[in-house]
């Protein structure tokens, strides 16, 4: 008799558990813009005749 109060009990106590699916939003992708940073040259550095890098001679920076 004891076992199967045992076993109403425990048959009675798991079957009010609910398993629920794990909820996933879903939602739009976020596009970033890539961002170009140009550089600033300064003549500051350039004009005496000073040193000109390989290059920036030809561009006119110099």
């Amino acid at each position: 008799m004891k076992t199967i109060l045992f076993a109403l009990i425990a048959a009675s106590s798991l079957s009010a558990c609910v398993v629920q699916p794990a909820r996933v939003k879903l939602r739009s992708p976020i596009v970033l813009e890539p961002v170009v940073v140009e550089p600033v040259y300064d003549d500051h550095y350039h004009r005496g005749g000073g040193f000109c890098p390989p290059g920036q001679a030809k561009k006119g920076r110099c």
